[in-house]
């Protein structure tokens, strides 16, 4: 098991937690099954930015973004060299420590209107 470590976040996770999440999980994943609700607008499908997330640790040991990932974080809000999208991103062997962005911008509701 590889242990996580979210940074306070205002809303998701006031004081922040750790926990372990197996390899091979998505860190979207690892973070929903511990009560975290992180967004995932496109239902993990790498189609929209709401899970993006900053890896202050462990970013070396995820698997390299897919090109498809990369077009994708561009369009994220507070986008960092150490972005991943959380559904995208893999867990590995080393320990990840990852700050959730204050904002996300949710494309599939944007401007979306009843």
């Amino acid at each position: 098991m590889t242990q996580i470590i979210v940074l306070p976040h205002e809303e998701l996770c006031p004081k922040g937690t750790l926990f372990d999440a197996a390899p091979g999980t998505s860190v979207c994943d690892a973070l929903l099954e511990h009560g975290i609700e992180i967004e995932h607008a496109c239902e993990k499908s790498c189609a929209c930015t709401t899970c993006h997330v900053i890896v202050r640790e462990g970013f070396g040991s995820l698997a390299e973004a897919t090109e498809l990932e990369e077009d994708m974080l561009d369009k994220a809000w507070g986008l960092e060299s150490n972005s991943r999208l959380s559904c995208q991103a893999i867990v590995g062997e080393q320990e990840l420590v990852i700050e959730i962005p204050k904002y996300t911008i949710n494309m599939a509701k944007e401007g979306h209107s009843k």
